[in-house]
């Protein structure tokens, strides 16, 4: 990754840093988080997905000297202690996604030592909708490098190899109903088009959907596009976008999965209600009523809870393009004024 080795060698002495990350904790994160603890920094790990940490890289990192509080699957109570364990680590910056640390330091009015924050998704970014930060946070999500190949490329990508790995299946004659057209719903809808699927757009905001015409989807309202789906796929963002009515109304066989950085876009709550058995890993098959529902990694983000998540040399774009940030975070960037602002280009644009 020798975009990010650049990117980690430009940072300045960090030994006066105490950075809590709450983000994903897989191999790809390794690099980063060893260039930082090698500069000096004193580095707190959360994870922003329980389902997506892999433990040996926790285990990898403390060993370099980090603290942590994650391991893969941690429960609901645990995740959200791991939260409060970090703010009382007592920071002095953040690197988030999405911005779970700092809604809870403002949700209970927390004083804190924290100067500037990074936010990597727009899940966080719509969580900061609205809120007087108590610090200068610095938003990464919509640049256009991070937009145009995580976002728009990666995600749909990787989501689709990993469903071929973990089904065995292609995707050629299936209907495909894609949920939602933002960046990850185009990229999501034109992968699977490359890979052999009949493609159905469902999205609410007209815009969006009108977007999804032009680009010459079939678009369909989400209560008739989820009764003929062969494979559902949320990628919105949004909490319980496949609600209790909508999986009554989905036929048998169909498989659904998630790639959206929320892990509740999918009512999941309610397939638990019904028997299940778990015919291939990473595959919960549900029976409702004579029919049979396949859930993909049990709704959480499938392209990283069941396979890698981004190629190598696209997350070195990534992860270059965060260190670059906390760069920024913890020199210019934390003298702003307190507000929520778009990295700046001269800080990204260098990495590339």
């Amino acid at each position: 990754m020798p975009r990010t080795k650049a990117a980690v060698e430009a940072l300045p002495d960090l030994s006066h840093v105490r950075l809590a990350c709450n983000m994903h904790l897989d191999l790809k994160m390794a690099p980063l988080v060893k260039g930082l603890l090698d500069k000096g920094a004193k580095v707190f790990l959360t994870t922003c997905n329980p389902t997506t940490v892999q433990d040996d890289v926790v285990a990898y990192l403390m060993n370099c000297g980090a603290e942590a509080k994650a391991w893969r699957n941690m429960s609901h109570k645990e995740w959200h202690e791991s939260f409060q364990t970090a703010i009382d680590w007592n920071p002095t910056h953040l690197c988030e996604m999405g911005a779970d640390l700092t809604t809870l330091i403002h949700q209970n009015n927390v004083e804190t030592n924290v100067k500037a924050g990074l936010e990597a998704t727009g899940s966080g970014i719509n969580r900061l909708n609205g809120l007087k930060p108590s610090y200068p946070i610095f938003n990464w999500d919509d640049l256009p490098v991070k937009e145009g190949l995580h976002n728009r490329h990666m995600v749909g990508l990787t989501a689709w190899h990993t469903f071929f790995e973990t089904t065995h299946l292609t995707l050629h004659e299936k209907t495909v109903v894609v949920i939602g057209y933002g960046l990850v719903g185009q990229g999501v809808a034109a992968s699977a088009k490359a890979y052999g699927g009949k493609v159905i757009v469902a999205e609410i905001d007209k815009a969006r959907a009108l977007q999804a015409e032009y680009d010459g989807w079939q678009v369909m309202p989400l209560s008739e596009a989820v009764k003929i789906a062969d494979v559902i796929a949320t990628a919105t963002g949004a909490k319980n976008v496949l609600s209790q009515h909508l999986l009554q109304q989905v036929k048998s066989g169909v498989f659904i999965l998630n790639v959206g950085h929320v892990a509740e876009e999918i009512d999941v709550e309610f397939l638990k209600k019904y028997p299940m058995n778990e015919p291939m890993p990473y595959i919960n098959a549900y029976s409702l009523d004579g029919r049979t529902i396949y859930l993909l990694a049990d709704g959480s983000m499938f392209n990283l809870t069941a396979g890698y998540g981004d190629s190598l040399n696209a997350f070195d774009v990534t992860l270059a393009v965060m260190a670059s940030g906390i760069g920024h975070i913890v020199g210019e960037g934390q003298k702003a004024a307190k507000d929520v602002y778009l990295l700046p280009q001269s800080v990204w644009q260098k990495v590339l």
